[in-house]
């Protein structure tokens, strides 16, 4: 047996988020708890202002919670120090945004470059490695082209690779297809799909689309504040 499935990479226990508006609090998480494991691609699904963006945004260390815990490759995340998760979020968690989020004035492959660099790759190393991630996703004519010069699916393209470049081991991405049309949303799915079965990594994507929600390994759906398993019977 495949020891790196025995053990999840992201572990959640009893996650609470809750929001103060006026003199009313929101209770937007109730105890939300899952695990999930190396090559596993979760569809993360729910209904506008159910608690997606905020579960993900707590997952990825972004947020902190009310009350609970998070255990990102066991370890216990909201002990440790700020610097201490800015460390562990650069190198174990990848974003991917329903807005690309790309810098207007670098180049597809700068952009890709740069969180490298972040990390202390070399610039040539880093260079090779956009190049050939670029290449792969069907970008090689296009990389000196800045955000403005491509198209939505080939922004969101090289968002993904500047996601996955560092070989992270968790990928997050909310609405990564929602800004694209119907056609263009499937291509790009699929070539984050392929990226995630190529490396491994575990993947928790939210999204309306209930078509591409269904060909994940899982279903997790946000409902009342908890965590359920598998879409509702009517979608």
């Amino acid at each position: 047996m495949d020891q790196s499935h025995k053990y999840p990479i992201l572990s959640l226990r009893k996650v609470e988020r809750n929001f103060v508006q006026g003199s009313r609090r929101i209770r937007v998480l109730q105890g939300v708890s899952a695990d999930l494991y190396a090559g596993q691609t979760v569809a993360l699904v729910g209904p506008s202002g159910s608690g997606k963006s905020s579960l993900l945004h707590i997952i990825g260390m972004l947020e902190k919670p009310n009350g609970g815990s998070v255990l990102l490759d066991g370890k216990a995340c909201m002990e440790l120090s700020d610097r201490e998760r800015t460390m562990l979020r650069r190198r174990e968690i990848g974003f991917v945004y329903q807005f690309h989020q790309l810098l207007p004035e670098f180049s597809a492959v700068e952009n890709v470059v740069i969180p490298q660099l972040i990390c202390g790759i070399g610039r040539r190393k880093a260079k090779y490695q956009a190049e050939e991630l670029l290449t792969a996703l069907g970008l090689e004519e296009r990389l000196h082209h800045r955000p403005a010069e491509l198209s939505g699916g080939e922004q969101q393209r090289v968002a993904i690779a500047r996601a996955v470049v560092n070989r992270p081991r968790l990928l997050l991405a909310d609405e990564p297809t929602g800004n694209l049309d119907p056609e263009t949303g499937k291509r790009v799915f699929n070539q984050l799909i392929k990226i995630v079965q190529a490396t491994g990594l575990a993947a928790i994507i939210a999204t309306h689309n209930f078509e591409l929600a269904k060909s994940m390994d899982r279903v997790l759906r946000l409902e009342g504040g908890l965590l359920k398993e598998g879409l509702l019977e009517s979608t």
